[in-house]
């Protein structure tokens, strides 16, 4: 499977003018008018959208009339597997995180990084995996004092 280039930028252009129009709806429901006091809270975002959507129909445009015949993929197989190698432990680190705690889910995605990307040893990749968590948790939780997402896993240690 191959996806162009002026496909992407398509769909790319796509989601961003929808991110426009979501922030233009938000902007509705406060109010774009000018008020006696002057512009109501959904006054700026609400051009900000517009301009947003606008950006993306230039964008869409532009992708239109630039299709190349013949050009390089934007993705194929071997670049599909590159994403997937990069994204899906990100997705997985995400879902762990959900459930398990922001630090359980960093020590298992940095340690698999280590072992797979990296090609540490696994003992190697463990170590710098416990040595990453515990300074994010010395920085975040004893230094910054902002309490981060811990699970059932730590608070069952006592760790809140």
């Amino acid at each position: 499977m191959e996806i162009s280039r002026p496909a992407m930028e398509v769909v790319t252009a796509a989601a961003t003018a929808l991110i426009g129009a979501v922030v233009c709806y938000g902007s509705l429901q406060n109010g774009i008018e000018w008020a006696d006091g002057g512009p109501q809270p959904g006054y700026f975002p609400f051009y900000v959208g517009c301009l947003i959507m606008f950006g993306s129909a230039v964008t869409a445009f532009q992708a239109l009339l630039r299709r190349e015949a013949g050009g390089a993929p934007f993705l194929d197989g071997e670049r599909t597997r590159t994403v997937a190698a990069f994204f899906l432990p990100i997705v997985g680190f995400a879902l762990i995180s959900g459930f398990l705690g922001l630090y359980i889910g960093m020590g298992v995605y940095v340690f698999y990084a280590m072992w797979t990307a990296a090609k540490f040893r696994p003992h190697v990749a463990l170590l710098i995996a416990l040595f990453v968590v515990a300074i994010n948790f010395i920085i975040f939780e004893e230094l910054f004092m902002v309490p981060l997402l811990k699970g059932p896993v730590l608070n069952h240690f006592g760790l809140y």
